[in-house]
This record gives C-alpha cells, sequence and structure tokens, in this order.
C-alpha cells in the first residue's frame, strides 16, 4: 500500500479538525504494523496487517460521507487526494455486491491461478466450514455480500 502523502500545499478545507485526531491514530497504528518484526511469516502475510488498516482507514472516510454525511465534499476529495483513502475501493463499495469488499486485489481474475476471485469473495455457505479459509492477498476471512 502506498504512504500517505503528507504534502500539504493548501490548508485543509473546514472541517478536517473533527477527523485528524482519527487520521493520526490510523497513522501511528499504520506506522506500528510497518516496524513489526516479521520473522516466521511469509512476505504476504507480513503485509496483511497494512492492508488491514488501509482498509479500516478508507471505510471510515467512507462512512463519514456517504452513511452519516458529516463532512463535506471538499473535505473527501482533499481526503482523496491526499491518499488518506482509496477511491477506487470505495467506488467499488458502492456498487451492489461489493459492500464488504477487503481490497481490489480480491476481485481481479489476473491475481488467481484460474481466472477466478479470490476464495474469500465464496459464499461462506458454499465453502467447506472445516477449513480455515483465508485471502492469501490480505489475510480477508470472508468479504462477499451473500454471506
Amino acid at each position: 500500500m502506498p504512504k500517505v502523502r503528507t504534502l500539504r500545499t493548501k490548508k485543509p478545507p473546514p472541517g478536517y479538525a473533527e477527523i485528524e485526531a482519527t487520521l493520526l491514530e490510523f497513522s501511528r497504528k499504520m506506522k506500528d504494523a510497518e516496524n513489526t518484526p516479521h520473522e516466521g511469516l511469509s512476505k504476504r502475510q507480513s503485509l496483511w496487517p497494512i492492508f488491514q488498516i488501509s482498509h479500516q482507514r478508507s471505510r471510515y472516510i467512507y462512512e463519514l460521507f456517504y452513511k452519516r454525511e458529516s463532512i463535506s465534499e471538499d473535505l473527501y476529495q482533499w481526503l482523496l487526494k491526499q491518499g488518506y483513502a482509496d477511491g477506487k475501493l470505495i467506488a467499488k463499495w458502492k456498487k451492489n455486491g461489493y459492500e464488504k469488499l477487503c481490497c481490489l486485489q480480491c476481485i481481479q481474475s489476473k491475481e488467481t491461478n484460474f481466472n477466478g476471485t479470490c476464495i474469500c469473495r465464496v459464499p461462506r455457505a458454499k465453502v467447506d466450514t472445516d477449513k480455515n479459509v483465508e485471502c492469501i492477498t490480505c489475510g480477508c476471512r470472508g468479504c462477499c455480500s451473500g454471506d
């Protein structure tokens, strides 16, 4: 995941002060996740916490703008431009069937062996429940909206 750019060429729009503390908390969590030792884990497993924090931060901004309607359009666009949220992931969340999507790599058919979607996109009723199913890319245990 790309780091959040904090090059503030112009002042943030009004309303940023109310959410700044939460965004700084996400930034602190991201630094902790990047600096944790990952001996004994595969390269992909060491990136799972970073994917999860990025997802949480994007979901927080999505809910502020679309669900609660507590931030302005200008602030929302500024946050996307500064890299605080993933605009493409948020665009997918607005579509039917992708409301709980964990990352964009899980729906890219080029990333899988048989040109399908990731195992976390399969409804739990169709997966053997005895196994602990985890996405290889992000560690998700199921982001299908049909669960």
